[in-house]
């Protein structure tokens, strides 16, 4: 349909004509100048446009375009401006005019796609047909289009003749693609890096719940699919909605949107649209009083002087926004200032851009009129007003960041062209090492030297494109600052640009305004970070920056705020009570600086002490008739093995280490076979020593003699200590960390190998002790003159029923407390011994030696 009226005139021509003749043009609003080599540009001169009804029953009328855009009208005069710099540069182009050919596109597809394609195939109303085809194209390339969608357009048909275009205001990412658009470049970066420089500022602030919203076109969808997957790549944050702005004026819409916004709990707002979109938007903002916001804009309204009003101000004051690049352009506000309207085609379509703005700007009419615009008051125009007494955006150029962009594009068409012209014969990139001429340029061949381009501007920056046809990337970041007095500006406040390191942000936070009491940036944040100690669970069903934070477990802990799960601490640590590190856990073991272990070790010395005082008393008085009763060796040998079993218990105190853990069984084990095997021979004597004293017993009496109770001890101890090798060997016992009773505490305690052993061992002392409690029993009623069966079975009594007392008790006692009570077993048994055994005996050397006669003994008995 719109080539419809462009190639009609093909079908109903004559077939064998040499000359075609245009039945009728697109009527299209222009600027143009003559040159060797034209440029064609397409801006966006008047914001609306009108189409009439295509009901195809008649020939369609020519759209009308309304609503001059100041603006735009600017960006087209700076590529007028920057065509007429390089005709005065004799360095750049010598000998080359560049003319021009600019169409405004009324902000319509259809408009700029007609504009296209008259700069594509010429706009003559007569052309002859050559079998030579000789001559230049009607333009080498095009400047534009502002917008992304139109852009794609435009672009996926020139992309079929590889006509070069490029664009200052389209950012859409697609457009990087060059299967697609293999003749598109821009001097704007794409919204790919706009994305990831908003990400990076909403990183540098901490706002990870944020709400998006988007125009819907191509430039929104586009830029809403980056936002979402450069987001989750970066784990930056979450969106909180994801909204689309209805085109034009949808109050229902636009009302359920912001009351969305009311209700989220995002305190951030970033908009991918057009200004006329924020607009609409702003209104219903506006009426739902919907404060307390941190706008994020998009470059294509973030210098909006539109929106920057009083009434908008509340609302959208400290803005961030980020922006084109700002240039300067030396000598540009000179050339606005020149600018005349064209009196003698003030009608023509051809020249008639400059007398729009005219009118526009001293709200009069050239002649002649419309009918009843004198009637009604109005002036016209005479061509002879002065531009520096108004106040017009046009002349506003200390600001320049879209015009910048066109300077740059035409520039690197110009000097993609100057390296075309400056190719030698012979050494040509093209086939057969050729080369372009200026009296047969090819647009394709503009191409090839557009993607090699590289200048610097006057500003300093410098000008590339890379394989995707996008420029170097950087950024401004501008905030919109209320001042007091009620006046706005848009000030900047930092940079994002493109580096080895990735995008690299820098901010003036001093610089920024922010629109909240606090005068402090907000919080927007789904759920604040989890303290140390804790971890993120997930919300069912809601985004990932939405969480509860959940205690980490005992042995776990938490030290980041951002942890999904708690980390273990390690096996000798334990968590700390606030679960944010990991602390040595406590160690457990019978200590000799605890109470326990001072009333064990000072009772097993008290225990030894007392034997050595016994040991020194037995032989000071070695020759009284008590001391050689009953064979005073045996007790010599009976006090030092109970003087062992005591020292013996001190191995079961302190850290256990693998010697003390080897050593104080079979210490323990030893010592008490001694101990009880000298009871025994003890009592074997008793009754050998009766049964000699009978008629006929002497012969009884030489098997115990003083070498046969020597040898029965040793061999008694012999069996002990062979059981003990052998545990030793095949299961020693060994130190090991018990962390089965508490798990923040790290009990240290000996396993005792082998079980089968440590049961052997003791099993062999009861035999032992039972044995000898049997013996005394039997003798406890033979005369007192030899009998000291008596004590004997006393004190093996008391032995019995403290280590039949001990195995449950050892059995059922955590870490430390069983050796305690092992100790108490040891230091019970080795008390009861003694004082059963030697206690009278004591009593009667000291205290009673009237009684220590041989006379007394063989009267009363040894223990009275």
């Amino acid at each position: 349909m719109l080539l419809y009226t462009y190639f009609s005139s093909a079908m109903i021509s004559p077939l064998y004509s040499t000359s075609c003749q245009l039945l009728g043009q697109f009527h299209l609003n222009g600027m143009h100048k003559a040159g060797d080599v034209v440029l064609g540009g397409l801006f966006q001169v008047h914001f609306f446009s009108v189409f009439s009804d295509l009901s195809f029953t008649s020939k369609p009328q020519h759209p009308t375009c309304h609503s001059f855009d100041v603006l735009g009208f600017r960006r087209a005069q700076t590529m007028a401006f920057a065509i007429d710099e390089i005709n005065r540069n004799s360095n750049l182009l010598p000998n080359v005019t560049l003319g021009y050919s600019l169409y405004d596109n009324c902000g319509k597809l259809g408009i700029g796609f007609r504009a296209a394609l008259s700069l594509a195939s010429g706009r003559e109303e007569q052309f002859m047909l050559d079998k030579t085809c000789a001559g230049n194209p009607p333009v080498l390339g095009i400047v534009g289009d502002s917008s992304s969608t139109r852009s794609i357009a435009i672009s996926s048909v020139l992309g079929l003749y590889r006509v070069p275009m490029v664009s200052h205001f389209a950012t859409c990412s697609c457009l990087s693609d060059q299967q697609k658009f293999p003749s598109f470049f821009r001097t704007i970066p794409s919204d790919a890096f706009q994305v990831r420089a908003m990400i990076q500022i909403l990183r540098h602030f901490g706002w990870t719940w944020a709400g998006l919203l988007i125009s819907h076109d191509d430039y929104g969808l586009h830029a809403a699919r980056s936002f979402q997957s450069d987001l989750a790549q970066s784990g930056g944050g979450c969106l909180a909605y994801l909204e689309v702005l209805p085109w034009g004026n949808d109050p229902a819409e636009l009302r359920r949107i912001v009351d969305v916004m009311r209700k989220s709990t995002a305190r951030v707002v970033i908009v991918f649209a057009h200004q006329s979109h924020m607009i609409n938007l702003m209104k219903e903002v506006v009426r739902q009083n919907v404060t307390g916001l941190q706008w994020m804009a998009s470059e294509a309204w973030t210098a909006a002087t539109v929106l920057q009003t009083p009434q908008l101000m509340p609302y959208l004051g400290g803005t961030l926004g980020i922006a084109i690049r700002r240039g300067h352009i030396p000598g540009f506000r000179d050339f606005l200032l020149q600018i005349l309207p064209d009196l003698q085609h003030n009608n023509s379509y051809e020249n008639y851009l400059v007398n729009q703005f005219w009118e526009h700007t001293f709200q009069c009419k050239f002649a002649p009129p419309q009918a009843g615009w004198v009637e009604a008051g109005g002036s016209l125009c005479t061509g002879q007003e002065d531009l520096q007494n108004v106040d017009t955006e046009l002349l506003h150029t200390s600001d320049l960041r879209p015009e910048y962009n066109v300077y740059k594009a035409v520039y690197a068409l110009a000097y993609a062209l100057d390296d075309m012209l400056q190719c030698e014969p012979g050494r040509g990139p093209f086939s057969g090492h050729s080369c372009g001429s200026l009296q047969r340029l090819e647009p394709w061949q503009l191409v090839y030297y557009l993607e090699k381009v590289n200048f610097t501007t006057q500003f300093g920056d410098q000008v590339s494109f890379d394989e995707n046809g996008d420029v170097l990337p950087i950024y401004d970041v501008m905030n919109w600052l209320w001042l007091p007095d009620g006046q706005t500006k848009v000030q900047n406040v930092g940079e994002v640009k493109e580096s080895a390191k990735g995008e690299e942000l820098t901010l003036h936070e001093d610089k920024i305004f922010w629109n909240f009491e606090s005068k402090q940036p907000p919080r927007s944040v789904c759920s604040e970070s989890c303290p140390p100690g804790t971890r993120m669970a997930r919300k069912k069903g809601e985004p990932e920056c939405c969480f509860d934070c959940i205690p980490c477990s005992e042995g776990k802990i938490s030290n980041s705020t951002d942890s999904m799960e708690c980390t273990s601490c390690p096996e000798d640590f334990w968590s700390s009570p606030q679960r944010d590190h990991c602390v040595l856990k406590e160690t457990e073991f019978l200590s000799y600086y605890e109470p326990l272990g001072i009333c064990l070790t000072t009772a097993s010395l008290l225990g030894t002490f007392i034997c050595v005082i016994v040991l020194g008393i037995f032989i000071h008085h070695r020759g009284t008739p008590i001391v050689r009763a009953n064979n005073s060796e045996l007790s010599f040998q009976l006090l030092l093995s109970l003087k062992l079993c005591f020292l013996c218990s001190l191995l079961f105190i302190g850290r256990p280490r693998l010697w003390t853990c080897q050593l104080r069984h079979a210490a323990f084990g030893i010592s008490f076979v001694l101990c009880i095997s000298c009871i025994l021979v003890k009592t074997m004597v008793v009754l050998a020593v009766f049964k000699a004293s009978k008629p006929g017993g002497g012969a009884f009496l030489k098997w115990f003699g003083l070498l046969q109770q020597r040898g029965t001890v040793l061999v008694l101890i012999s069996i002990q200590a062979a059981i003990c090798t052998a545990w030793l060997v095949s299961s020693s016992p060994a130190p090991h960390k018990n962390t089965q009773y508490h798990n923040d505490k790290i009990i240290y305690e000996c396993l005792v190998g082998s079980t089968v052993g440590f049961g052997v061992l003791l099993g062999y002392i009861g035999f032992l002790a039972i044995l000898s409690f049997l013996l005394a029993f039997l003798a406890r009623n033979l005369p007192d003159s030899f009998n000291e069966a008596k004590l004997i079975t006393f004190s093996m009594l008391i032995f019995c029923a403290v280590w039949v007392a001990f195995v449950p008790a050892y059995v059922s006692s955590p870490g430390k407390y069983a050796d305690a009570v092992e100790v108490f077993a040891i230091l019970a048994s080795g008390f009861g011994l003694l004082v059963s055994l030697f206690g009278p005996k004591c009593h009667i050397i000291l205290l009673r030696p009237e009684r220590n006669t041989k006379k007394a003994i063989m009267g009363r008995g040894i223990e009275s």
